[in-house]
């Protein structure tokens, strides 16, 4: 609990049973009141791991996507009472314990969304992220600025923290099921006039460490262009994009998240 508001933190698996017990050591528990792990059809012993740390555990019966996880996680944070909600990658690449930070940002009242930016303080590179990667991601940043109006150090990132409000008004069943969910969802806050707020992270770049493949960057780069022209379409009052439409029956409801 941290000033009236119940914390949870919300791990998207994949594979990640290497890592899994170095993330949840690290996460603090004198602030965390719920920890919620969705596993999406791994082919190792992630959910027996998380089971034996006594962690909340979804599994997907096959593999439905990195957003689809998410939309499963972030279900599950509201119908169990979060507040505040931080999404944490398993792969011990994002450091836990930044999670009273970002959780305590949202808590004051000043922020509804805050990112945790490998780009801030010049951690990427020295985490070992590859070169390549990082130019990718300074370059996609730029564009997107431009095209939202937005001043962030990057969108990119795979640890966020949202208040109950976000994840409540956000017509998240149009995003994709992909890896391009991340940079949607954002987006979607950012047309709804959220606040954002980030702070520097260190990352680490190692063998368990999940990431995409040059080719699946590509995609998704071409993907996060697309959102942002979109967006920028809508602004213009040029396009009605379904991505933005909120009827409310693109929200999320609690009952999507179902234990295995």
């Amino acid at each position: 609990m941290l000033a009236g508001n119940r914390i949870a933190v919300v791990l998207p698996a994949y594979n990640a049973a290497k890592t899994l017990r170095r993330t949840y050591d690290e996460i603090p528990k004198d602030i965390v009141d719920d920890i919620i792990l969705t596993d999406d059809a791994s082919g190792d012993d992630t959910v027996t791991v998380a089971r034996r740390l006594g962690i909340f555990t979804l599994r997907h019966d096959e593999n439905r996507g990195y957003g689809a996880n998410q939309k499963t996680c972030y279900a599950a944070a509201l119908a169990r009472g979060a507040d505040i909600v931080v999404m944490l990658h398993p792969d011990y690449q994002y450091s836990p314990t930044l999670v009273t930070a970002m959780a305590s940002m949202i808590a004051s009242g000043h922020y509804d969304v805050v990112l945790g930016s490998r780009i801030l303080g010049g951690g990427a590179l020295k985490g070992g992220m590859p070169l390549y990667k990082y130019v990718f991601n300074r370059m996609l940043t730029a564009a997107q600025n431009l095209l939202v109006g937005q001043k962030l150090s990057e969108y990119h990132t795979g640890y966020r923290a949202w208040s109950r409000k976000v994840l409540e008004r956000l017509p998240l069943l149009n995003c994709s099921d992909d890896f391009v969910f991340d940079n949607q969802m954002l987006t979607q806050a950012i047309h709804c006039g959220f606040t954002i707020g980030e702070v520097s992270c260190p990352t680490r770049y190692f063998a368990e460490a999940s990431s995409i493949n040059f080719s699946r960057s590509v995609t998704y780069g071409l993907g996060v262009l697309g959102t942002a022209v979109i967006y920028r379409g809508a602004k213009l009052g040029l396009v009605r994009p379904a991505l933005f439409a909120d009827s409310g029956r693109e929200r999320l409801l609690p009952s999507i998240a179902r234990v295995a």
